[in-house]
């Protein structure tokens, strides 16, 4: 039998990819089996040195069945990155910041937020979209945009659980109305500085010895500008 070529020492030499149809006990599977293979094809090869080949054989996939679920690669890179986001945002599905203070709740807000960025491969696919935005600016705007909305609503929704039962829920940074914005500052001010440095090539284990220091000064900042009326 002929074997799939390997990309590096990371992949393990398979068997062809058939074609027709998969098994009956993988039918359910063929989408979630392109995505991983996708996201590990692309974080190797980039953007512009993946194959739709290569990844069809990688998730013993057919072309056809690829193109039927994606028109072409930027449409599939950008399933693997909301695919990843909604990973993310899920872990937070039933998470609720404790602590005695409003800066202690934030601060767990901020926290684990910054640890669920810099864990695994969140970093490295957000890397290849900035990489990749003169090439392809279409995607990598609709990819930024997409990311950074539904991590929005995640963040927004842990403020206001954050801020019940404490003076600062009655501020108008909190109110409903401006709670979108208010989270969007939050991002600006605790999260997106060390994500930055991560982008830019800092090893995220090392960020992350980081996180407390900095979550502790950054949301005292914020939670001064809710207080004395900066954050409308």
């Amino acid at each position: 039998m002929d074997s799939v070529p390997t990309m590096g020492n990371r992949f393990k030499k398979r068997v062809a990819s058939r074609t027709g149809r998969p098994p009956r006990e993988l039918a359910g599977e063929v989408e979630s089996r392109i995505l991983d293979a996708a996201r590990r094809v692309f974080l190797e090869r980039g953007l512009a040195g993946a194959s739709i080949d290569e990844i069809a054989e990688l998730a013993c996939a057919g072309k056809p069945t690829i193109y039927a679920r994606f028109p072409g690669k930027e449409a599939l890179f950008t399933a693997v990155v909301m695919r990843k986001v909604a990973a993310n945002v899920a872990r937070f599905a039933n998470f609720v910041p404790a602590g005695a203070t409003i800066e202690e709740r934030l601060a767990r807000v901020g926290a684990a937020v910054l640890h669920q960025l810099l864990a695994g491969d969140t970093v490295g696919l957000l890397r290849l979209s900035i990489a990749e935005a003169r090439r392809f600016p279409d995607l990598a705007s609709s990819v930024h945009r997409m990311a950074r909305g539904r991590g929005l609503q995640a963040v927004a929704r842990l403020l206001a659980e954050a801020a019940q039962s404490d003076e600062l829920g009655h501020l108008p940074a909190f109110a409903p109305q401006r709670l979108a914005k208010t989270a969007d500052i939050f991002l600006d001010l605790v999260v997106l500085p060390l994500l930055h440095r991560a982008l830019h090539g800092e090893k995220p284990k090392a960020l992350c010895a980081e996180i407390e220091p900095h979550v502790a000064s950054s949301v005292a900042f914020f939670i001064a500008a809710c207080r004395h009326g900066g954050v409308t």
